[in-house]
């Protein structure tokens, strides 16, 4: 939220600012709470990289997790900044990630190996080169959400056919982070005015990134115990310290 006053970074060139002052609390950071809270997204998706590599899930779920990684660190970056440059260093890992999540849901049904990836990589360049040369602003926010929309019904699908109540509890988790962080986003978006106007802004865009991070290692522990399932691999869900889920596999000894 622009007020004047003067930064490291320069004017703002992103096409969005959110309802944080900016350069409060540093000149050399544009939107503070909105950068630090992509913190324990990133801290997160390592847990899940170090979970995947330790156990030897295959190499989807470690570039999975290093996406997650990718795109809170883009996050970090545009909003320390407001630079258009670094806003794409946010949007298009958002894609990128999304089509991840379609190879990974999709993929176990797909009869021609190579197709769906070859497929997904090219369409995930082209985009990259596009976002780089043309804003699409409302476009970008559409195709974000189809693409979203593609992932339903296999998650759906998933869920009905996992009979597991501590991996269905995560399918749970994983929707009402979703809720609660779009809540909190739509009003940081669209209620700006008014938030500005309490003693406390609460932050809604920072609570965003918080929610999406844990919204994302659910999603992905979930997929993981479901792909654990497919492999027969003994997947249970366990928790570390009694808090954090994740997924235990025992692997036939001929894998």
């Amino acid at each position: 939220m622009a007020d004047g006053i003067s930064s490291f970074w320069g004017p703002v060139t992103s096409s969005h600012e959110w309802c944080e002052k900016n350069y409060v609390v540093s000149s050399y950071v544009a939107e503070f709470y909105n950068t630090i809270s992509n913190i324990p997204c990133i801290l997160l998706a390592l847990i899940g990289l170090l979970s995947s590599l330790i156990q030897h899930f295959e190499k989807r779920f470690s570039v999975l997790h290093l996406s997650n990684m990718a795109l809170a660190i883009g996050s970090m970056m545009y909003h320390a900044t407001l630079q258009h440059v670094q806003q794409q260093s946010d949007e298009t890992p958002m894609v990128w990630e999304m089509l991840l999540y379609i190879y990974i849901l999709y993929s176990p049904d797909w009869h021609y190996r190579s197709t769906m990836p070859t497929f997904l990589f090219l369409y995930g360049i082209l985009f990259a080169a596009l976002h780089s040369v043309t804003p699409f602003n409302i476009g970008f926010k559409i195709h974000y959400i189809m693409l979203c929309l593609l992932c339903i019904p296999r998650v759906y699908k998933y869920y009905i056919y996992t009979q597991d109540i501590p991996a269905k509890r995560l399918a749970k988790f994983y929707l009402a982070t979703l809720l609660l962080g779009s809540l909190c986003w739509l009003v940081d978006r669209f209620g700006c005015n008014r938030v500005s106007g309490w003693p406390v802004n609460p932050q809604g865009h920072a609570l965003w990134h918080v929610l999406m991070g844990l919204n994302s290692y659910f999603a992905n522990t979930f997929l993981m115990f479901c792909r654990s399932q497919q492999r027969e691999w003994s997947p249970k869900v366990v928790y570390a310290m009694g808090i954090l889920p994740y997924v235990k596999i025992e692997k036939p000894k001929t894998q």
